[in-house]
């Protein structure tokens, strides 16, 4: 409960965003890659949003993976991947996204929160990369 107050208090009015990548870049959780020449640097996240909006997703993040098994799937999936695995702080990352992504469909179509097609979305994914 505390987490849907703090997006809803930090992000304002859903409707007002077209896309959900504003959000993700209004929470500074949009990846940016640091390079300057010829230097190809590590692509991290851009920090220049609301910090109290990632600092909830993050705290959020970390107490759903404790709980929620779909989420726990998704992160040991993250981590052990064959192309491109993440560590641990990159998955708890990219989870936010996740959440900022399921909040959005959530509070713009007004349906309820559904593992299962959740879940679905990404193992359909896994079949055609396959």
């Amino acid at each position: 409960m505390v987490t849907a107050t703090t997006f809803v208090g930090e992000a304002g009015d859903i409707h007002r965003f077209e896309h959900l990548r504003q959000i993700q870049k209004l929470a500074g959780c949009n990846l940016v890659e640091n390079s300057s020449g010829k230097h190809k640097g590590k692509t991290t996240i851009s920090h220049r949003g609301r910090k109290r909006l990632r600092h909830g997703l993050f705290m959020a993040m970390i107490a759903i993976l404790g709980k929620n098994p779909e989420f726990q799937e998704l992160h040991y999936r993250n981590q052990t991947r064959e192309n491109n695995p993440l560590n641990k702080m990159q998955s708890i990352i990219a989870l936010c996204g996740k959440l900022i992504r399921i909040f959005y469909t959530i509070l713009s179509k007004g349906v309820d929160y559904n593992p299962e097609k959740m879940m679905g979305d990404i193992q359909q994914s896994a079949k055609k990369t396959a």
